[in-house]
């Protein structure tokens, strides 16, 4: 299969933690496959280019097939300025020897281009053939996290404009001072389907939206800037109006509040992050030191850390792949193993590492449902899905009223961490001073420095109040990209360095 003619036509069972595929009958080798049938993938295909894959003596092998249909359309100055729909479909082939991954893909779903490419991933190894499954198990009962009302193939462009149109009107009326608007909306269909040696197929059909406001307000000649968005494993009917309703309202007030926000001291100081999407600071600096292969290679500083305590006994922190219609959510991670909920820290103690199935089998665990890739052209690494932490004893207002002197970060925009390490800044766009424990002036331009190990250790307060953030996140490794959620409750940092103002 030619990208013309979709144009045209419209290891062993130890590295796979031991999981087994539910036989479900018999089908012709020539028969297509799931999904991808379309695309003329058969049992016969799979099982030449497996054959191929190992044919050096690899340990493992599978194959990684994707179809992808991503749409999106902007809207500025009251009319669209731009839509597009990009279009992916391809294979990638990976060859496991030892901890070494060989790896290769083609856009071209051919039996030469798929011998090809599993020839190339084939050269990481060097010795006798082995042979490749010769029936397939396929996977049938899979979760459904993200079950739509009608697919994004079924939604037609003039579906989509009245709600843009209609945020974009609702967004000036809300307040005089809104001087631009901008909007963007993208929706995303397609499939990815699992086959490898052991003789397991597994097949996902996974949606994706997102839609961002984003707005340029004007008061006594000064301008500022923000935005607010919400993304999910969702269909159209994900637009509800609460919905609609809040992506104007937060945008707006994010933006406004900007004109009375000041600068706060500089200096260590308690510092309470607001629920939801301050888990950004719980992700970044402290859940990629959890990633199994950072571990494995030494340079997380966690790698020594299992089963020791690394915070109070009331920080739990989890990933979890199981939040319906969430934008981490995923009903198998791309190497065919069905996710559920990691306890990552439990009562303080770290527990476990996230896995993919490499890690896994070099810890002697099953893989956790980590392994992740951002398309068929990258092979899968342990990657977060939801990282979050779970609800604490205390209160918000507990909380808030027992800094006499710190700041509230309400919402951070980007950052900067060292992964081995854990040493971070994080750029607060929004929040407040906290004043003989009262919320007082708004604050913005804040970095906050510290280190995120040293960090989980100061928290020392945990609210009731969890919330997942459905903002549109994406998780950056090795240079892939990967859909992710993430939330947190109100926390108290002991201290953390504040880079705002000189006193």
């Amino acid at each position: 299969m030619t990208r013309q003619d979709l144009v045209g036509g419209g290891t062993d069972e130890a590295l796979l933690g031991g999981a087994e595929a539910e036989r479900t009958g018999t089908r012709g080798p020539a028969e297509g496959v799931g999904y991808f049938a379309r695309f003329g993938v058969t049992e016969t295909l799979i099982r030449e280019t497996l054959a191929a894959a190992l044919s050096r003596g690899g340990d493992y092998s599978d194959l990684f097939f994707q179809h992808r249909v991503s749409t999106s359309m902007s809207l500025e100055d009251g009319a669209v300025n731009r839509a597009f729909t990009t279009v992916e479909l391809g294979v990638g082939v990976r060859v496991v020897k030892g901890d070494q991954t060989g790896y290769a893909y083609t856009e071209e779903l051919s039996q030469e281009a798929m011998r090809s490419a599993a020839r190339t991933a084939a050269a990481i190894a060097d010795g006798p053939s082995r042979a490749g499954p010769q029936h397939f198990h396929v996977f049938k009962d899979l979760p459904q996290r993200y079950v739509l009302q009608a697919g994004w193939d079924a939604v037609r462009p003039e579906q989509k404009l009245p709600i843009l149109e209609g945020l974009n009107s609702a967004a000036f009326q809300a307040d005089g001072r809104v001087a631009k608007v901008s909007l963007s909306f993208s929706d995303e269909h397609g499939a990815v389907l699992v086959a490898d040696s052991t003789g397991r197929i597994v097949e996902d059909v996974q949606p994706m939206t997102s839609l961002y406001l984003s707005c340029v307000a004007e008061q006594n000649g000064k301008r500022e800037q923000n935005a607010y968005g919400v993304a999910g494993r969702a269909g159209l009917e994900f637009y509800s109006r609460d919905r609609l309703e809040r992506i104007v309202r937060e945008a707006v007030a994010r933006t406004t509040i900007l004109f009375d926000s000041v600068q706060p001291p500089a200096g260590e100081m308690p510092v309470v992050l607001a629920a939801g999407s301050s888990g950004i600071l719980l992700h970044e600096a402290i859940g990629h030191g959890m990633e199994a292969d950072f571990n494995r290679k030494g340079t997380s500083i966690y790698a020594d850390k299992l089963n020791k305590p690394i915070a109070h006994p009331f920080v739990n922190i989890v990933d979890d792949g199981t939040n319906e219609h969430a934008r981490g959510a995923i009903n198998v991670d791309d190497e065919g193993n069905v996710p559920d909920k990691t306890m990552l820290v439990e009562n303080g103690v770290l527990t476990t590492f996230l896995h993919d199935s490499i890690s896994a089998r070099h810890y002697k665990v099953k893989p956790t449902g980590n392994g992740r890739r951002e398309s068929y052209r990258h092979a899968p690494l342990p990657r977060m899905r939801s990282t979050y932490m779970l609800p604490g004893p205390h209160t918000p207002d507990e909380i808030i009223a027992s800094v006499k002197k710190g700041i509230y970060c309400s919402n951070f925009t980007n950052g900067q961490v060292n992964i081995g390490a854990g040493d971070f800044t994080f750029y607060v766009k929004n929040g407040y001073l906290i004043e003989d424990g009262k919320l007082t002036r708004p604050i913005k331009d804040v970095n906050i420095i510290g280190n995120g190990p040293k960090v989980l250790e100061k928290v020392d307060m945990v609210a009731n109040d969890l919330v997942i953030d459905e903002g549109g996140w994406t998780c950056g490794k090795d240079g892939q990209g990967v859909p992710v959620s993430q939330g947190i409750p109100t926390v108290r940092v002991a201290s953390i360095t504040v880079g705002g103002r000189n006193a």
